[in-house]
């Protein structure tokens, strides 16, 4: 036996933690994978998310790749209630995958999904969970403006400076509200998004729906591609990563 590749789907609530990747003095979700899956494998194990949520962020689906050496797939695949009970009751591991050696579960993945969580009235059950927005939204003027986002690519707007991404292009094939009993939630889907961007363009249609810009001021932010015209960035206890999609999964 040699050195064998899987993808692990785990999800997670972010509270608690300073987003998915390893930083230097703050607890991350990848901190606490790698060390739950090293114990349990009795090797160091190394993993490389789907992306990387920011701090607060959470998500319902989260996949990430790994290398293991010299252990039989079948005891791999046997691994999650092991790693599970391992990890803090935050994290939980859903299933092992077996992929090639080459596959990579940040830059194979075609599909990524959000949605971000609106209530309007104070609810303890939702601390960290979701936006308290005490202003009335108009939702159909926010969903008029969200469609407008599949008019375009470049969301340079929406994007954190100095990213060194190559390119802030995105290709948006959904982007919608929908209203809930005690508020509502906003659902996008791309094939990549750009750092801060979900949260950019949700402080942005927010505005909208206050009525303190209009459709056509928003597409005119688009087309600036200037990060200071669209609105502040709204909190991440409402974003949740919800999909992420390969091909060969």
């Amino acid at each position: 036996m040699s050195k064998k590749r899987y993808f692990i789907k785990i999800a997670y609530d972010g509270s608690l933690y300073h987003g998915w990747q390893m930083q230097p003095n703050a607890i991350t979700v990848q901190e606490l994978l790698d060390k739950a899956m090293s114990t349990y494998f009795r090797q160091p194990i190394e993993t490389l998310g789907c992306g990387r949520t920011d701090s607060g962020v959470h998500a319902t689906e989260f996949y990430a790749h790994f290398d293991v050496e010299n252990i039989a797939e079948e005891k791999v695949l046997a691994a999650v209630a092991g790693i599970n009970a391992m990890l803090p009751y935050q994290i939980a591991a859903y299933h092992i995958i077996p992929v090639a050696n080459d596959t990579h579960a940040r830059f194979d993945a075609t599909s990524r999904a959000y949605k971000y969580y609106i209530h309007f009235k104070k609810d303890p059950f939702k601390l960290n969970r979701s936006w308290l927005v005490k202003d009335k939204l108009d939702v159909n003027l926010m969903n008029q403006a969200a469609k407008e986002l599949l008019n375009y690519t470049d969301f340079s707007c929406f994007s954190k400076s100095n990213t060194q991404t190559f390119t802030n292009n995105c290709k948006i094939v959904k982007a919608d509200f929908e209203q809930l009993s005690d508020g509502m939630v906003f659902t996008i889907e791309a094939d990549r998004f750009l750092r801060n961007m979900v949260r950019a363009i949700m402080g942005t249609l927010v505005e909208i729906g206050k009525g303190e810009i209009n459709i056509e001021h928003f597409k005119a932010i688009i087309e600036s591609k200037n990060r200071s015209k669209a609105g502040q960035s709204v909190p991440a206890c409402g974003l949740y990563l919800v999909k992420v999609e390969y091909d060969y999964i």
